[in-house]
């Protein structure tokens, strides 16, 4: 038999028990979009997960003053004075594999300006290579410069939140605003970047040069910072980065071999390899989870097909005396197997990628600053359609088999 002919006969089979074939898919159906929704949002929470990472900054590595031990009392890290500014230049004039650093020093202050007073989750004072350290943007204005950072110049940039609550939202660039009384100038409006991973505003911030914020904030007369910004020049050499700045900083601190470091490198990629590890598992495992109920429908396709071969008999003895072979006889309910799941599927994927996309605008409309991106994954809906026309396949060769080694005497007698 024609191919096209045995998919019209197919169809027209299909057609004659339209609610009895509908019932049938409805495990492939709901099996297939099972699999497209929850694949979709894991790759979507990945998705999230590594923009939030890049928000934080480019490739980079934190480093803070290491912790010490006396009088049998071990203090945390950052309990000791071990980093200086130079530190931060030495990195980029020796180290290779870095692209900037920015010394760090940070403050605890109430902003005031006018009658209105604020008090910022962040006020850093860094250098003028902070923004690209930090995948920042400048919405309006200018950002400070070297020659701000070696004057200890009295300007600042703020982020949206500070200008909503401290100015009530109007044009602030040019403004002044007071930390402990100490007036600075706004030179500039930072790009809203929204909350972070662990849900902390990141635009409740003041960015200061850091010798300002060091000398006039702080009133310090030491040369010691918080910590040091390192952007690594790519992700694939955040390690290298690591690995030369942490023998930099034992030879500039003059530690032995057998002495722990005085310093504590903190690697962003670690931590993103991790939850990309846990993304694709959890991926791998709810599509795994989903695609049970794919078996469940083909069980349902097979049962289904049974029934048909046994209403069908008489057809099939007919068939066969007038020379249909066993093997049309097998090709004809394999491809009413085939198509019954395939016609499954189809459904199945834009019913999940409606639901995907229904489940990503509920997420960003009910979660509060969200930024849920909507991932349709290409992959998913192919493996899908795939495994949907192959369980057809399986669970239907029985019915097709058993209805092929019919006799076709005993058919024709069938009542």
């Amino acid at each position: 038999m024609h191919p096209t002919l045995t998919l019209r006969v197919a169809l027209r089979a299909i057609g004659k028990n339209k609610m009895r074939a509908g019932l049938t898919v409805l495990g492939i159906v709901i099996g297939v979009a099972a699999v497209i929704v929850l694949v979709s949002v894991s790759q979507s929470a990945g998705l999230m997960i590594h923009q939030q990472f890049q928000s934080l900054g480019t490739n980079v590595l934190f480093v803070i003053p290491g912790s010490q031990q006396g009088g049998g009392i071990h203090l945390p890290t950052g309990s000791i004075v071990t980093l200086v500014a130079t530190d931060a230049d030495a990195m980029t004039a020796e180290c290779p594999a870095v692209l900037a650093t920015s010394p760090m020093v940070s403050a605890r202050a109430q902003l005031v300006a006018g009658n209105q007073n604020w008090s910022p989750d962040q006020i850093y004072g860094v250098n003028e290579k902070y923004l690209t350290i930090g995948n920042w943007r400048i919405k309006k204005g200018d950002y400070f410069t070297a020659n701000d950072v070696h004057a200890a110049a009295k300007v600042c940039v703020i982020g949206k939140t500070v200008v909503d609550n401290l100015l009530g939202g109007m044009d602030c660039v040019g403004a002044t605003i007071r930390i402990k009384n100490i007036p600075f100038q706004v030179i500039g409006i930072l790009e809203p970047k929204g909350a972070n991973l662990f849900g902390q505003d990141q635009d409740n911030i003041v960015l200061a040069p850091y010798t300002t914020i060091k000398k006039r904030v702080s009133g310090s007369t030491f040369n010691n910072i918080d910590a040091v910004f390192v952007s690594a020049r790519a992700t694939d050499r955040m390690q290298e980065a690591d690995d030369q700045v942490t023998q930099l900083l034992r030879q500039r601190h003059h530690i032995r071999h057998s002495t722990l470091d005085d310093f504590t490198v903190h690697n962003s990629s670690e931590v993103a390899n991790v939850l990309n590890i846990i993304t694709t598992v959890m991926t791998l495992l709810l599509g795994s989870v989903a695609s049970v109920s794919l078996v469940v429908g083909g069980v349902g396709i097979m049962n289904i097909m049974l029934v048909s071969v046994t209403e069908r008999t008489r057809e099939i003895g007919i068939r066969l005396a007038v020379g249909a072979r066993s093997r049309d006889i097998l090709r004809q309910f394999l491809v009413e197997a085939v198509v019954l799941s395939t016609l499954g599927g189809a459904i199945g994927v834009a019913f999940g990628v409606l639901v995907a996309i229904g489940a990503t605008c509920a997420a960003n409309a009910l979660l509060s600053g969200a930024r849920w991106p909507l991932t349709i994954s290409l992959n998913a809906i192919v493996v899908s359609l795939v495994f949907a026309g192959s369980v057809g396949m399986f669970f239907g060769y029985y019915p097709a088999r058993k209805a092929s080694k019919l006799d076709p005497i005993e058919s024709l007698r069938y009542e």
